[in-house]
C-alpha cells in the first residue's frame, strides 16, 4: 500500500502533539527523508521492522519445475523495551533483525537516535524518533545541580516523611474499607508493618467465642 508524504507527515505531527513538540530541524529532515510514495506493508506502520518487509518470489516444484507465486513474511515479535528517557517500558512489535540492531546500538533510545530518518521507514518509528529527540533536547537544556552532604541528608529525611505519610494514608484507607480496630493498628505499628495480612479484631473475637 502506498503512503503519501503529506498524509504521513500530518499523522506524525498530530501524534507528537503539534509542531511545537518537534526538535529544531526535525521537520525539515522529515520532509526530505519521507518519499512521495512508498510501498510499505500495513502492519509495519505499527512497529519497528528495520527494513524487513514482505518478500515475493516463486515456489518451484521438484519434479516438473512448475512455479507458483509465494510470499515470505518477516519474523515479528511483540516485545517490551525499556526507555531510559521515558523511564518506562514501551510495548512494540519488532522484527528479530530490529532486535539485533537495538542490542547492538545499546537500547531503544540509542537505536532511535542513531538511525537516520531515511532508514526509519515506518510511521511508528518516525514518531518515536522525533519524540525522543525532543525529550533529549529538553534534557540537554536542564541545569545540573550538585547537593552537599547536609542537603542530601535533609532530602532523605523528607523522603522518609513522605513515605510515612503514604503509609498512614494506606492504613487509614484500609481501616475505612475493612473496619479495623485501633488495637490491630497499634499491634501492626509495634511489629513494624502496615497491618498487611492481619485480620480485624472482630474476626479474632468471633473465633474465640466459637471455640
Amino acid at each position: 500500500m502506498a503512503f503519501r508524504s503529506k498524509e504521513m507527515m500530518k499523522k506524525i505531527v498530530k501524534n507528537i502533539g503539534g509542531e511545537k513538540n518537534l526538535a529544531s530541524g526535525v521537520k525539515e529532515r522529515l520532509e526530505k527523508c519521507v518519499p512521495n510514495a512508498k510501498v510499505v506493508m500495513g502492519r509495519a506502520q505499527r512497529g519497528l521492522f528495520a527494513g524487513r518487509h514482505i518478500q515475493f518470489g516463486n515456489r518451484v516444484s521438484e519434479k516438473g519445475g512448475n512455479t507458483s507465486r509465494r510470499t515470505w513474511k518477516p519474523n515479528v515479535q511483540e516485545k517490551r523495551l525499556f526507555s531510559y528517557i521515558l523511564d518506562r517500558q514501551i510495548r512494540v512489535k519488532v522484527t528479530t533483525h530490529a532486535l539485533r540492531c537495538i542490542d547492538k546500538a545499546g537500547g531503544i533510545d540509542e537505536y532511535l537516535l542513531k538511525t537516520p530518518y531515511h532508514e526509519m521507514d515506518t510511521e511508528l518509528g518516525l514518531f518515536w524518533k522525533a519524540k525522543i529527540e525532543k525529550l533529549y533536547e529538553e534534557l540537554g537544556k536542564m541545569e545540573v545541580v550538585f547537593f552537599t552532604p547536609e542537603e542530601e541528608t535533609k532530602l532523605e529525611e523528607q523522603f522518609k516523611e513522605v513515605k510515612l505519610e503514604e503509609r498512614a494514608a494506606r492504613r487509614e484507607a484500609r481501616r475505612k474499607m475493612y473496619g479495623w480496630s485501633p488495637k490491630s493498628e497499634v499491634k501492626a505499628d509495634s511489629e513494624g508493618t502496615d497491618g498487611e495480612g492481619s485480620l480485624p479484631t472482630d474476626f479474632h473475637e468471633g473465633m474465640v467465642a466459637n471455640a
